[in-house]
This record gives structure tokens, sequence and C-alpha cells, in this order.
């Protein structure tokens, strides 16, 4: 038996130092101080008589043997969370999730999964972060966030993925503007009012520009823009039409009324998904995914039946 030769808090100060590049932001993340983080990694070289990692100007290397053994202590901190889970004490796990979401969800489900989240973990606090989905991608490749719940198509790997549902698209404008809501529309039809459609490298803007050149339309009254609720509030004051997840429309109910209109051509629905690095986060992340599945479903199954107006 190897006793009291390591702690569970030395463990993981190599893992976060490992995974974020810096003691520094390992101490920041850990609610320490980089002395004492220090201290923690020098003892378990100092304990196995081996380098674990090479400072460099502020930044850390990890030696192979370190390599080896940051691989082992995740193994270790990833059963140790299995005790807690058999002796259903969720309580005694203290961590900050690092959540980053897109405006569709911060929008609609979010304060539903955290208050779920609270119930299943009280003592894990959330380090929010509400970002465009390519962001959220660069966001997990560089370890930055925990967990992303975000929109296809990825431009990263994962290596868990929990499936979130699909958010289709529809097409508002606000009473303002003469459509007939009885009437269907071509593309070409609503360009002399304008377009709004969501940031440009999304999936419905570039899928609409697209669409745009295999018809030979013009495409300088097509705007995007970064913020989905912006759109809705410009849709509503009669600067144009707007193609947004039709969640979003639901959830910005209140003040001026938006028509939806019948239009011949309308993106593919929004895939949704809880993304994380399975065997690198820790058990309760992987919960945390399971359990935005089931709030998605949910909010989906109500959406469906929810007045635009």
């Amino acid at each position: 038996m190897i006793g009291n030769t390591f702690t569970l808090k030395q463990l993981e100060a190599l893992i976060w130092v490992a995974d974020l590049g810096s003691f520094r932001k390992a101490a920041a993340h850990l609610n320490t101080t980089q002395p004492n983080i220090s201290a923690r990694i020098a003892g378990i070289e100092a304990t196995l008589g081996v380098t674990l990692m090479l400072r460099n100007a502020g930044s850390v290397q990890l030696t192979d043997k370190g390599t080896e053994i940051v691989q082992a202590a995740r193994r270790v901190l990833h059963e140790a969370e299995g005790l807690i889970t058999v002796a259903k004490r969720p309580d005694l796990i203290q961590d900050r999730l690092r959540l980053g979401v897109t405006e569709l969800v911060a929008c609609t489900w979010l304060h539903s999964f955290l208050l779920s989240l609270k119930d299943a973990y009280p003592s894990v606090s959330v380090e929010l972060t509400v970002d465009l989905s390519r962001n959220l991608d660069i966001a997990l490749t560089k370890n930055a966030v925990d967990l992303a719940i975000q929109t296809a198509p990825f431009s990263s790997s994962a290596t868990g993925i929990t499936e979130l549902g699909q958010y289709p698209y529809i097409w508002v404008c606000g009473a303002s503007l003469t459509f007939d809501e009885g009437q269907q529309y071509g593309i070409g039809d609503l360009l002399e009012a304008g377009i709004l459609t969501p940031a440009r490298d999304t999936q419905a803007s570039i899928a609409l520009n697209e669409y745009a050149d295999r018809q030979g339309l013009p495409k300088g009254r097509i705007v995007p823009s970064n913020s989905l609720s912006s759109c809705v509030k410009m849709a509503r004051d009669g600067l144009g039409v707007a193609v947004l997840p039709r969640a979003l429309v639901t959830a910005e109910a209140g003040g001026a009324p938006l028509r939806q209109l019948r239009v011949d051509w309308t993106p593919a629905p929004l895939r949704f998904a809880a993304r994380y690095q399975a065997g690198k986060v820790a058990r309760y992340v992987e919960v945390a995914a399971a359990i935005a599945g089931q709030i998605s479903k949910d909010y989906i199954a109500r959406e469906a039946e929810a007045v635009i107006l």
C-alpha cells in the first residue's frame, strides 16, 4: 500500500497544470496560490524522483515520464470520483465546470439546465461562456472549456458527445412589412426588404448564400449578425425579414408581434450536441451532458406547441 505517498490535491494540481500549461492558470482554476501549486508538483517529483515537467519562460512542457504520470493521475481521480458516486454523495464533488454554450441555448433552456445541474451537484460552480459555435470549438480544442453545448458542423474532434436534438428555422417579419402570411414567397421576393441572418460563418448564413449563388440572386441585401437577439428585435422593427431558429422566436415573445412567413426555401435544422473529452474530464461532466440532453428534449417538446406571436 502506498499510504500517504500522494494526495488527490497533488494529482489534481498536476493535471490542471498539464491541461492549462501554466502554474498561474492552474492556481486560478483551483482557487489557490501559485506557490501552493508549485509545492504540490514539487512534492510529487521529490517522492518519485523524476522530473515531470520543464518550466520555460512562463510555459510548462511535460516530460515523457510526466505525460505517462498525468494519464495515470487522471485514472486515479476518475476512480476516486467513482467512490463518491457509489456512496451517492454528489455533494462531496467540489469543482468548477467551465461551460460553453451558444446564444440560442442561453436564451432558451440554459437556466433550467443550471438549476438541474445544481440539484445534481450542489457544490459544483459554473464558469459560463456564451459564444458562437465555431469559437466554442476552438475553446474545446484548447481545453478552455470542459463542456461545449453547440451546433454542428464541428471543426474539432471530441471523444464524448451527447446529441441534444434539432431546432428548425423559420422566416419571420414585423407587422410593418407588407407580406401576406397566406402567400408563399421565394428568397428573391424577400431581398427588397432585406434578409437578416445569423452570423456569417453559421450553417444557416452559409447555406443561404450558397442558395442565392445557385439561383443567381444578388446578396447585397443579406445581412448577417452575431447577435440572434438583435435579429429578432430588428425583425420586429421592420428592418428586414429574418431567418431564425423557431425556439429563439418563441423565447423572445413580447413586444411588437412577429409574423411567420411561408418561404419556399429554409435552412436545414440546427443540430445541437453537448461535447467534451471523455476520459479527460471528470465523471460529473458526462452526467452534466446527459442532463443537458434531457432538458433539451423536454424543451423541444414544449416549444413545438408554443405560439409564435
